[in-house]
């Protein structure tokens, strides 16, 4: 990741420019001066991300605006009895461009996203249609708690055939469930790697969930 503070000519001497500069040392990463590259309106801060072929991209931006607060004679108390000052304005993209973003995620994860970021957290599979029931109950129980589930109740498919489709449409979590799990009130948890971490109940596969979302692990199926 790449800062770069881009400057423009009337503030490139003003308070506010050092005051700027100030507070990226403060920040403590790496930054990078480029000279004119600002905005008409003021200067502004780029972020920049590789992509999975080193290619640098331009995402987030901040900007800081002089000009709409002088067109618009914006002015602020500053609580120190009637003195007014000229506040500026932050235009601020957090992603940049939505469609670049996602498509540099894609491209860097090659489909297989992390568990926070996964549009398919888990995939619950039943072992033979008289557990379809249980199975869209389970389906239903993890979709309330916030995350992103299917159930696969395809009778023409095997099992096996159910959790290789589950892998390679890169599910990060199968939950298998047949009588013993209808039984136990569970589902039997394996992941699109193929590792299998066994029986468990559904509040607690839920709290698993939450605090590998909540930590946004890049290895989270290993460490459910």
């Amino acid at each position: 990741m790449n800062r770069h503070l881009g400057s423009s000519p009337p503030f490139g001497c003003s308070p506010t420019w050092q005051q700027l500069q100030d507070t990226l040392d403060e920040f403590g990463e790496k930054w990078v001066l480029n000279p004119g590259d600002g905005a008409f309106y003021g200067p502004k801060i780029d972020i920049q991300i590789m992509d999975a072929l080193r290619r640098p991209h331009q995402c987030a931006t901040i900007q800081l605006d002089f000009q709409l607060p002088q067109r618009f004679n914006l002015t602020f108390m500053t609580g120190e009895g009637d003195e007014r000052r000229r506040p500026v304005i932050i235009h601020r993209a957090i992603l940049g461009s939505v469609e670049r973003m996602i498509a540099i995620l894609t491209e860097n994860y090659g489909g297989k996203w992390p568990f926070w970021l996964s549009p398919r957290q888990a995939m619950v599979v039943p072992v033979a249609p008289k557990y379809d029931t249980y199975a869209e109950q389970v389906r239903q129980q993890l979709h309330s708690s916030g995350f992103c589930s299917d159930s696969d109740l395809d009778h023409g498919d095997t099992l096996n055939k159910k959790v290789r489709n589950a892998q390679l449409a890169q599910y990060n979590f199968i939950l298998v469930v047949g009588q013993k799990e209808v039984e136990n009130k569970t589902a039997n948890v394996r992941t699109r790697d193929n590792v299998v971490h066994g029986e468990h109940d559904i509040p607690t596969i839920i709290d698993k969930f939450k605090g590998l979302a909540q930590a946004k692990l890049l290895d989270a199926e290993s460490q459910f």
